[in-house]
């Protein structure tokens, strides 16, 4: 009788798993299940790119604070209260603020600040590119907190300009390149560590409701930074710099990147992930030798992914929109009378997180209904379509009264964030595990920065051109976003009609099939 064949070393995954996860389970005594560490890699993941927003938001708010035409330099700021929403505080004038903080020494505020704001943005776009190709070569966890901790560092430094009296340009502007270069290492990591962690079946859901962090992270960071506006603006970089940093060193201590280097067991559930090759194939629980030899998507095969160019030229225009709203709604708000009345910045940057809010909703909305026609085309496509009356209304009849610009603010963010929401995190995932890679996983940071770097190029030239165009008509700004949200619908149009097709024939299938049955 012959021996049994001996079974294969199962690999060492302590090395691999993070300090607080060993923690975690010395404690414990026992390793952690998959459900508990799907759950951390959430939650984690959350956090993260909740405080990347929050720090990213800022900008914004204090833009008003900065621009030395801005109805509230010279003015006293009243720290945030709930009320503000419906009944926003008169600033008074205060003797000690004089003619306020001009950034750069007497120059055109708004326009540079413009400047800064597509500085970072088109820096961001282009890191965001080489960021993908080496977070699919490098532990995530460890790329993701650098970029964490550099983002607080220069985002922290920002504002130490007002403590330290600088009104250099180039000061900021050197600042805010190397924050775009670091905020850039955040979107492609954590996308590639949940998509390692979640299945396609209810991907979208899922992942509509995680990505309310973009507009939870705008919501407290227009809320820390209107707050603490106040006390100086500084105060309104340092705290999210620092909350950022934080975070970082949970994301250090406690996220597993992936199941194989945790040595996690994959429910019944979550066979369609990834890492599978078909649905009727089933992967090993742990990751062979050969596993880690798979070699990376290149960059130019990634865009050659059946779907990868036109879901990144509609997130191009459609972030144009999005990003133009990030950056210059509090501002708008803040030099657009609303029942006769003008907000102050602090009120304005409050009040624009209804907008957010409604990106929430619409996030979860998208990812939803993609889920249950398992149409992402379709349903990006009608969302950005909804999102041009929003729009129109917004602009023509917002400025009547407070409820009603909530109302269409809460409308406009819901149409506007929901496909943005959609494509960069379902759609990033699907295609980042398409079937033409014949089960290699490898793509997913690639191909989610291929999408979201070409979203992020919209995102750095809206907030540009909005900055010169505002100047001379805001009707002009919101006839360009409109104009942006129709080509975003109009690139996702062969895959919208690729996907109506597949309805039908599978409609007929059906009945075909009703028709056989005796």
């Amino acid at each position: 009788m012959g021996s049994l064949p001996e079974p294969e070393p199962v690999p060492d995954c302590n090395r691999t798993k993070p300090p607080g996860i060993r923690f975690v389970e010395h404690i414990k005594k026992g390793r952690l299940s998959y459900r508990s560490h799907q759950a951390i890699v959430l939650v984690v993941t959350f956090l993260a790119y909740t405080s990347y927003h929050a720090a990213r938001k800022t900008n914004s708010v204090v833009k008003s604070a900065l621009d030395p035409q801005s109805p509230d330099v010279g003015l006293k700021l009243v720290p945030w209260k709930a009320s503000y929403f419906f009944n926003p505080p008169v600033s008074t004038l205060s003797s000690t603020l004089g003619n306020g903080w001009a950034p750069f020494n007497g120059l055109d505020g708004t326009a540079l600040l413009g400047q800064l704001d597509v500085a970072f943005l088109a820096v961001y776009a282009i890191g965001m590119y080489f960021s993908g190709h080496l977070g699919d070569r490098m532990n995530l966890r460890i790329f993701l907190t650098v970029g964490m901790i550099g983002t607080g560092l220069f985002t922290s430094l920002f504002g130490a300009g007002y403590w330290a009296n600088i009104h250099s340009f180039y000061y900021f502007l050197i600042i805010q390149v190397l924050a775009g270069l670091f905020q850039s290492t955040g979107w492609p990591s954590v996308v590639a560590v949940v998509g390692n962690w979640c299945g396609k079946s209810k991907r979208g859901l899922i992942m509509g409701i995680w990505n309310a962090h973009t507009s939870l992270g705008n919501i407290l960071g227009s809320l820390i930074a209107s707050a603490l506006l106040s006390y100086g603006w500084g105060w309104s970089f340092v705290v999210p710099g620092l909350v950022i940093v934080f975070i970082g060193l949970v994301v250090f201590l406690f996220l597993p990147v992936s199941p194989e280097s945790v040595g996690a067991e994959r429910d019944e559930d979550e066979l369609d992930s990834p890492k599978k090759n078909g649905e009727s194939v089933k992967e090993p629980l742990l990751r062979s030798e050969l596993d880690e030899e798979e070699k990376a998507v290149g960059f130019m095969e990634a865009w050659r992914i059946p779907g990868v160019a036109p879901f990144a030229f509609c997130l191009f225009f459609a972030k144009l929109v999005a990003y133009t709203f990030l950056y210059w709604l509090p501002f708008y708000m803040s030099h657009t009378a609303i029942d006769g009345k003008y907000l102050s910045s602090g009120a304005a940057g409050n009040l624009s997180t209804v907008f957010d809010i409604g990106g929430i909703v619409g996030g979860i909305l998208a990812g939803h209904i993609s889920d249950r026609l398992n149409a992402r085309a379709i349903t990006a496509a009608s969302f950005m379509y909804c999102a041009i009356p929003a729009l129109f209304f917004y602009r023509s009849y917002g400025h009547v009264s407070l409820i009603i610009n909530i109302v269409l603010m809460f409308i406009t963010g819901l149409f506007v964030n929901g496909p943005y929401a959609l494509i960069t995190t379902a759609v990033s995932a699907d295609l980042g595990t398409h079937s033409s890679l014949k089960g290699n996983s490898r793509a997913l940071a690639t191909v989610t920065a291929i999408i979201d770097g070409t979203g992020s190029v919209g995102a750095a030239i809206g907030p540009l051109l909005t900055g010169y165009i505002s100047a001379k008509s805001w009707s002009a700004v919101f006839t360009m976003l409109m104009s942006a949200a129709l080509v975003a619908g109009l690139f996702l149009t062969k895959l919208v009609v690729a996907e109506v097709a597949a309805k039908f024939e599978q409609s007929r299938h059906k009945e075909r099939l009703h028709q056989d049955l005796p």
